[in-house]
């Protein structure tokens, strides 16, 4: 009967596979096996004698060869010499001595040829190079020093209360040792290998964050134990530029380094074929921590792609994200504008959601940006498909907690829930996510989370509990290690959720690189889709698609951004803005019309009140409404509107009554902030 091998281990099943092989051909495969490892060492050798033995035709004779090689040989052991500092001094000074002997031994050859001195140093020598490289492979799986090892791992162990705790697997990677941990049967479990951390930590002399344990989900007493011997954090490493200018929103966003120097990688769109979910991302830190560099980080690499939009709301005036405004697709200051974009976001979900499915995306993908060319699919007109993609869209909230206050903290909670099936990602960026910030449903809907340094009380507020007690620990940095920092997020292993990473730091020339890139974002970037142009426009109406040339001032006194052209002169923004046209909004739509006595009232100036008739003040507060959106500020209350109304003899319990007329004639609508109303643009009453 034939057997059945269920072991997954390359090395069994090697063997296995020769169990069918006949005598000589299996021995000679077994022996090709063990060989194959230790081969290159000799492969090295002999491609240097014939690297040498045709380096001869040019350089023999000639005296610049002579310099050029012998230079070349210096300060390539030279190179060797300070790669290897992170390395162990044996190995720096065995790879010293290989290289030097090789790059002499080359250059003697090259120039002289084969002779008696270069043909016996090219045997002996080649050889016994080779051989100590096979020696020191084999010493690396020395039984007694894997048995040595073991008796001082378990005599830590046993000082840290996990007597009986066996070490199985051992990997060793660059500054980083992973090994399987098995605990005693009935006496230890996960927990007690958490509640250890801190006193392994100590026992190996490293930094608190340094050893992680990560529970396998499928056993109580086994699990993964990490230790990172150096913090390759401590080096600061500054921004240069994005690294995938041009690329897809869908590949990675590299936004610094892990402690092992692997790179800290996020992906915002989901991906089917690798089983990958689309992400809302929570950026927080207390002040001083880095989020603002981290920020940048992550915005930088969004702004690269050439799939994406974003909107991006600043409450503190652009003042780290000023660079990138123009390239940015719409970019307020807070307050009502921002109230106005988070219903604009709102709005365009079911839109984006509807075209997605109209055209055969369960989520979106790359291809979803492109032109499409799908005959099984129509547009919305009936026409055969070939309508515009529709990009990807980032909507950006820095320093979240302001616009919670102004809002309410559920006023993302909506949106959260619900935009990551529309092709959207939220970035929510606040100094802390506690419960009286931002709602608990509003954060439990934000499944990535870059956490930098934190009070400790908050660290259960910004990661999962699994995650800190794998050995996260943000409080342990505070502010005093800017851009140090953790991040939990789909498409990581999650052995890397605990581990500590560094993001770039920005510092005064990174401005001229934003500048540029601004630039190709306006130049060669996405553009916003018709579908979501109209949606937003619908939903906010001048608010949007007066974004590019409003006023430098609004009627609350925030700054607009203005779209400028190469002349300094108020321009349509970039190549493929929409136009008003194209969302339905007429430009030279009249307002309704301000009562006679109202405009001889305004022009006489406050030192009469007028007699209003009802009709006539219910016509002045439409003009007042209509005002407001002409202005494109499109969430106003009662407070808004007061000082106007009192100008011709109107008290407050009046103005609410209007607002509750116009609420039922469907020109406002409630906002997620009590006593607050989103007006709804005109075209949408039609």
């Amino acid at each position: 009967m034939a057997k059945h091998h269920n072991s997954t281990d390359p090395e069994v099943q090697y063997r296995e596979s020769l169990e069918g092989a006949s005598g000589g051909a299996g021995v000679l495969a077994w022996v090709a096996h063990r060989a194959k490892p230790h081969t290159p060492p000799w492969l090295m050798t002999g491609a240097t004698g014939i690297g040498g033995s045709l380096a001869y035709l040019p350089a023999h004779g000639s005296a610049g060869y002579a310099v050029g090689l012998t230079l070349g040989s210096v300060g390539l052991t030279a190179a060797t010499a300070w790669a290897g500092k992170t390395t162990t001094p044996q190995r720096r000074l065995h790879s010293a001595v290989t290289v030097a002997a090789a790059s002499g031994w080359f250059t003697g050859v090259a120039l002289a040829g084969w002779n008696d001195l270069t043909f016996g140093t090219f045997w002996i020598g080649g050889a016994v190079l080779a051989l100590s490289w096979n020696v020191r492979q084999v010493m690396r799986r020395n039984p007694d020093a894997v048995s040595a090892a073991a008796d001082a791992d378990g005599s830590l162990l046993e000082k840290v209360k996990l007597a009986g705790a066996k070490i199985r697997r051992t990997e060793v990677g660059p500054n980083r040792v992973t090994a399987d941990l098995v605990l005693p049967a009935g006496e230890l479990n996960n927990d007690d290998v958490t509640k250890a951390l801190g006193n392994l930590a100590s026992g190996l002399d490293v930094a608190p964050t340094a050893v992680r344990y990560l529970p396998d989900p499928d056993s109580a007493r086994r699990g993964t134990l990490t230790v990172v011997p150096r913090d390759m954090l401590a080096d600061v490493v500054e921004w240069e530029m994005p690294t995938h200018v041009g690329g897809s929103i869908a590949d990675p966003l590299v936004i610094g380094r892990y402690d092992d120097g692997a790179p800290l990688l996020l992906w915002l769109p989901g991906d089917p074929q690798a089983g990958r979910n689309s992400t809302h991302l929570l950026i927080c830190g207390m002040s001083g921590s880095g989020k603002g560099d981290g920020a940048l980080n992550v915005l930088t690499e969004i702004m690269g792609r050439r799939d994406v939009i974003v909107w991006l709301s600043d409450p503190k005036a652009f003042q780290d994200f000023g660079p990138l405004r123009p390239g940015l697709d719409w970019s307020v200051e807070g307050g009502a504008a921002t109230e106005s974009m988070v219903s604009a976001v709102q709005g365009v979900i079911p839109a984006r959601t509807r075209w997605l499915g109209a055209h055969g995306y369960r989520q979106w993908v790359p291809a979803a940006a492109e032109q499409q060319s799908d005959p099984a699919h129509s547009c919305r007109k009936g026409r055969a498909c070939g309508c515009e993609g529709m990009p990807f869209l980032v909507a950006w909230f820095e320093e979240a907690a302001n616009t919670l206050r102004f809002m309410g903290e559920d006023a993302f909670t909506g949106a959260a829930q619900e935009a990551r099936s529309a092709g959207m990602a939220l970035v929510i960026s606040l100094q802390r996510p506690s419960h009286d910030q931002i709602s608990t449903s509003t954060r439990a809907s934000l499944p990535s989370v870059l956490a930098f340094g934190l009070d400790q009380r908050d660290e259960g507020m910004a990661l999962p509990g699994p995650v800190l007690d794998a050995g996260a620990h943000p409080g342990a940095w505070g502010n005093r290690r800017p851009g140090y920092c953790y991040l939990v997020t789909p498409g990581i292993d999650e052995q890397r959720h605990p581990a500590p990473g560094r993001t770039w730091r920005f510092t005064g020339q990174a401005a001229r690189v934003m500048e540029q890139l601004a630039a190709w974002a306006q130049r060669n970037g996405a553009t916003v889709d018709p579908v979501t142009a109209k949606a937003a426009a619908a939903t906010v109406g001048n608010a949007y698609t007066h974004r590019h040339t409003q006023s430098a001032e609004d009627p609350d006194g925030d700054s607009v951004y203005v779209d400028q052209d190469q002349d300094g002169e108020a321009g349509d923004g970039a190549e493929g803005r929409v136009d008003l046209e194209d969302t339905g909004l007429d430009p030279q739509a009249e307002l309704p019309p301000v009562p006679d006595t109202l405009a001889s009232f305004m022009l006489a100036g406050p030192s009469t009140v007028p007699d209003f008739t009802p009709q006539e003040a219910r016509a002045a507060m439409d003009a007042i409404v209509a005002g407001f959106e002409q202005a494109g500020v499109m969430v106003i209350g009662p407070k808004d509107v007061m000082d106007q109304a009192a100008q011709f003899g109107r008290s407050r319990p009046w103005v609410s009554g209007e607002f509750r007329r116009m609420v039922e004639d469907g020109r406002l609508v409630p906002a997620a902030q009590k006593g607050r109303y989103r007006i709804v643009p005109t075209p949408a009453l039609v």
